[in-house]
């Protein structure tokens, strides 16, 4: 006997799908119709199709900013990972005052990304810098970030892992609290080592809070702004620009918001194509697991 659907639950849910149509579909929509126009400040709109996408790959800044990005995401990522994971273990096994080393751990989660960017400017100042300085009595030359590019992405990427490896952590801390005590009791009368068990146990069983870390952190890290901008606003001469920047140049500075535009959609597909392949194996694996 078929169930007639309840429309009561339809009415119920169709606030939260207004707003979502609302705050994202067409602003969505609008912004993809944009990216096949021509438009500045003070001009009407003109179709032009694909000529923005084909300007945007034909400038050598895109390309740079796009590797830029590359480089910076996966640095960030993969080094959120294995720092929140060995967290996460050394959490698990015990650590003394734990509400207060978690806290400590926690905090630059809670400090404003203006307020961070700017400390860690003022710390790693060349001139008057504390790290700056320090770094450089031990031996290790003067950190210039303002003048070298490779210098100035480092700086990006330690201020991102810095202020987003709580979230990171919490993710898969939260995962490893979750698997009883009891599997671990089983394999050390097993006499299996702290290595093994972490091994054996340990890491299949985080996968999928590893797989759902790794996707919010990749889609949160491919939009990365905030840190270049006030850090290093692309410079040297647009060395160290990302994806966000270029896209913000280009529709701030210049008043190409075509172009802008279109940029941001190259973002939007450059997230999901590296969101999908680990969204994939978190599907497969869970058909895998549970039928």
């Amino acid at each position: 006997m078929s169930r007639k659907p309840d429309i009561s639950a339809f009415l119920l849910l169709a606030p939260v799908h207004i707003l979502l149509l609302a705050v994202l579909a067409i602003p969505s929509l609008y912004v993809l119709w944009l990216s096949l126009n021509v438009s500045s400040y003070g001009t009407g709109v003109q179709f032009v199709g694909l000529a923005n996408y084909v300007t945007i790959f034909q400038d050598a800044y895109f390309w740079r900013a796009l590797v830029n990005t590359f480089i910076v995401v996966n640095a960030v990522v993969y080094c959120e990972l294995i720092l929140g994971l060995g967290l996460a273990v050394v959490f698990a096994r015990g650590v003394p005052w734990p509400k207060i080393m978690l806290a400590i751990v926690l905090m630059p989660y809670a400090i404003s990304e203006v307020v961070g960017v700017l400390m860690w400017k003022i710390m790693m100042d060349p001139s008057v810098g504390a790290f700056s300085r320090t770094l450089e009595a031990l031996g290790f030359g003067l950190f210039n970030w303002s003048v070298s590019p490779i210098q100035g992405l480092i700086l990006i990427s330690i201020i991102s892992i810095w202020h987003n490896l709580p979230f990171t952590f919490l993710l898969l801390y939260a995962g490893r609290l979750a698997i009883p005590s009891t599997v671990y009791e089983a394999a050390a009368i097993d006499g299996a080592t702290p290595w093994q068990a972490f091994k054996r146990i340990t890491l299949p069983l985080l996968i999928p809070a590893i797989l759902l870390a790794m996707i919010f952190r990749l889609i949160f890290a491919f939009r990365l702004f905030s840190e270049v901008w006030l850090l290093t606003k692309g410079g040297p001469a647009r060395m160290t620009e990302v994806l966000a920047v270029y896209l913000y140049e280009q529709g701030f500075r210049y008043g190409d918001f075509g172009v802008a535009a279109a940029t941001g959609w190259v973002m939007v597909l450059g997230s999901v194509l590296l969101a999908s392949f680990y969204l994939y194996q978190m599907h497969r694996r869970m058909v895998k697991q549970y039928g």
